[in-house]
């Protein structure tokens, strides 16, 4: 550490130090004096989420003998994720009080800054830190009394403000250019789906026809939960094995292995075409996938097998690009029902009206198209991703040499 930098645990820094209220649900009101939860502490930032904002009444405040907050006060979310992360309340134009499993930190001025504070909670150190001191099995927090004792450093006064005015130049400058890199990867995104609108439009020599002329949706099996696995030899696949985007996801430790009896009809092979019929997830309701090994799949509930019919020019790779297509999502996600969670069938999914070529031949040539569009897209999304991964790297590059004193 730097000559002339202390290190101080928190709570000592504090002229405030304590949790927010427990406040029920029978407690909130429609509007009154606003609950901020751990769901608005970003990491560095006051997330609004106005239109998720909770309340209480003046007489429920005095009932409960809550504690008020103000701008400039910190937050910090005891629970993931992750835990220890840290804003700085601005002005909402409300009365506020926070929720139980945020702490209310608010600094003596003369020993801490809070901007200071708030950027060192972005920190490896810290974090680091602050996840070695959580406890709980199904959900981990920290404990305020060992975020009181979480060590902090502690320069002086001018070179705490010295640092925040150096980070606040860089983390702007970083900000710009990640809104740069995003906006580019959105672009790439949205040309590829530009142009697979052009190349799926109704030409001299396509046929228009609805999709229950042409294929047949068959559904999944139910299979049982109680051979659910955390390994073996059969993946089962659920709607939150595709990406929005259409094409499988792989899940990792969530994957769902089967281990029962399978009925054989249900073994889906290399290049089936599924589509997701519930909304399992945002956005999934009608995405498409390629199954992309044999043998090894399957065929589970709330998914759609796609089988063209014997007489009809079909190939499963160009109609995953016509599932794909937004007018196709739109309609398959329009004809949904349901309250908590909406579902289509296969005879709503039958219903939409598509374009297609009426030869093998050219349904293989536009795929391969597609394909080069595809391989174009996301070389071009990686090097927008990297380029967002530098810049978080960057950020924690400059945290790293700020708190150890060599910025």
């Amino acid at each position: 550490m730097k000559a002339g930098w202390q290190t101080r645990p928190l709570a000592e820094l504090c002229e405030v130090f304590g949790d927010g209220d427990w406040i029920e649900s029978k407690d909130q009101s429609v509007d009154g004096i606003r609950l901020i939860q751990t769901g608005n502490v970003g990491e560095g930032v006051f997330k609004d989420r106005g239109e998720k904002a909770r309340y209480i009444s003046e007489e429920t405040f005095k009932r409960l003998r809550c504690t008020e907050i103000f701008e400039g006060d910190c937050l910090i979310s005891r629970l993931p994720d992750p835990a220890g992360r840290s804003c700085i309340l601005p002005d909402t134009g409300e009365r506020m009080i926070t929720a139980v499993d945020c702490t209310i930190v608010r600094f003596n001025t003369k020993q801490a800054l809070p901007e200071f504070f708030n950027y060192y909670t972005q920190s490896r150190d810290y974090l680091s830190t602050v996840d070695g001191e959580t406890t709980g099995t199904t959900r981990k927090r920290i404990s305020r009394s060992k975020l009181a004792e979480v060590p902090i450093p502690v320069p002086p006064i001018p070179e705490q403000q010295r640092i925040v005015t150096l980070l606040d130049e860089a983390f702007d400058g970083i900000a710009t250019a990640k809104a740069h890199a995003e906006k580019n990867l959105q672009n790439a995104r949205a040309i590829f789906e530009s142009q697979r609108e052009v190349l799926l439009s109704f030409k001299q020599g396509w046929l228009e026809a609805p999709l229950s002329d042409l294929c047949d949706v068959k559904h999944g099996y139910a299979f049982e939960g109680e051979y659910f696995a955390a390994e073996g030899d059969y993946v089962l696949l659920t709607p939150g094995s595709f990406f929005e985007s259409g094409g499988y996801r792989e899940r990792g430790e969530k994957t769902k292995f089967f281990v029962g009896q399978i009925p054989n009809d249900y073994i889906l092979k290399s290049g089936n075409l599924l589509v997701a019929m519930t909304e399992q997830a945002v956005g999934l309701l009608g995405s498409p996938l390629l199954v992309p090994e044999s043998n090894r799949f399957l065929h589970n509930q709330r998914l759609g097998l796609v089988t063209g019919k014997a007489e009809v020019p079909w190939v499963n790779e160009f109609f995953f690009h016509v599932f794909n297509l937004g007018r196709v999502r739109q309609e398959i996600h329009g004809s949904a029902s349901g309250v908590k969670v909406r579902h289509t069938s296969p005879g709503k999914i039958g219903a939409v009206q598509v374009a297609y070529p009426k030869s093998v031949t050219e349904q293989h040539r536009v795929t391969a198209q597609l394909g080069e569009l595809s391989e174009e897209t996301q070389r071009l999304e990686s090097i927008y991703q990297q380029k967002l991964t530098s810049l978080d790297e960057l950020k924690k590059s400059l945290l790293s040499r700020a708190f150890s004193g060599a910025l």
